[in-house]
């Protein structure tokens, strides 16, 4: 299968790594002329620098050389580039093409999911599918066992992307409930920059262990209320993303939100972190979400507060901690 990856960054490298393996012709394009000229001169991104990109994945040097020809297009931009991109490639593909968003976010402002904005410009009639799961490229790139769901509300385009992208170190499970693998792939975001506020004030792993489970808890009834199934969000595409992203060391919300607990406001914090840090984007599509379902998320809403508010992270934990007495569920 000639396969086109978008997206040059670690994920997206990884992700050509993977399917090269596989036997796929791979091709890779970076939408930023120094990055490709970079790639093709070093065979590397700093991001993933211990790691090589083979000789038999190309590098494109235009969207039209890497569009042109492709059985299967991979988005693997942020958040904020990826209506561009969608954009830029619908007079491209062929029709036929499949499009796979290995992206994970919500787009600001209309905090729209990224198989919608797919299929406002692709049409209903496109294959289209989305990759999430517990995924940190640093580990996909070196051949570490991973897991994670493709999903697709047409089934047998989830088994196509399964298919391309299954081997013995990664493994793919399918599923039709992209509402929920979308949300939680996005959302999981915020609840690890609030992990790793936790850690920069000081608190401990009974904090963490209470947020995480509190904060999928919100996400869950969100995605039920939207029309989703709340059962995803315990499964690869929710509960497994949230605790690779609250734990792990390669993880950037988590770092970021380290230097925000430590005093660090959140501009600089994401400068010093030095990618995009997708759930400063997620808190405020959260909080446009949750208004619209009118469904309380205490957890989210003020991870807003500390993100965009400035509002003290000791002061809100205060807050969260003193709210009215419940049931759990």
């Amino acid at each position: 299968m000639n396969i086109s990856i978008f997206g040059s960054g670690a994920w997206g490298i990884a992700i050509a790594i993977l399917l090269h393996g596989n036997g796929h012709s791979v091709t890779l394009r970076s939408s930023h002329e120094n990055v490709t000229r970079m790639l093709l001169d070093t065979r590397s991104n700093p991001h993933l620098d211990d790691i090589r990109i083979p000789d038999g994945i190309r590098i494109a040097e235009t969207l039209d050389d890497a569009a042109i020809g492709a059985d299967m297009a991979v988005i693997a931009t942020s958040s904020v580039e990826l209506r561009g991109i969608a954009a830029r490639l619908k007079p491209r593909l062929s029709d036929d093409c499949v499009i796979v968003c290995a992206s994970k976010g919500l787009e600001q402002n209309t905090a729209k999911r990224f198989s919608e904005i797919l299929r406002e410009t692709f049409g209903d009639s496109r294959k289209i599918a989305v990759l999430s799961g517990p995924t940190h490229a640093e580990e996909v790139a070196r051949g570490v066992p991973t897991a994670c769901v493709a999903a697709s509300d047409d089934l047998a385009v989830a088994e196509l992307v399964q298919n391309a992208f299954m081997n013995e170190i990664f493994r793919v499970y399918t599923s039709d409930d992209t509402l929920g693998v979308e949300l939680g792939g996005a959302l999981k975001n915020v609840i690890a920059l609030c992990a790793g506020i936790c850690v920069g004030v000081g608190y401990g792993d009974n904090t963490i262990a209470a947020l995480m489970t509190r904060g999928m808890t919100e996400i869950a009834a969100l995605v039920s209320k939207l029309g989703g199934r709340r059962a995803t969000i315990f499964g690869l595409g929710g509960v497994g993303d949230l605790f690779v992203t609250c734990m792990s060391r390669h993880s950037r919300n988590r770092r970021a939100g380290i230097l925000i607990g430590q005093g660090m406001d959140a501009q600089s914090a994401m400068r010093e972190v030095g990618s995009v840090v997708e759930g400063y984007y997620a808190a405020a599509a959260a909080k446009l979400l949750a208004e619209r379902a009118e469904i309380e998320m205490p957890i989210c809403a003020e991870a807003y507060n500390v993100l965009y508010e400035g509002k003290s992270p000791v002061e809100i934990m205060r807050e969260l901690m003193t709210r009215s007495p419940k049931i759990e569920g």
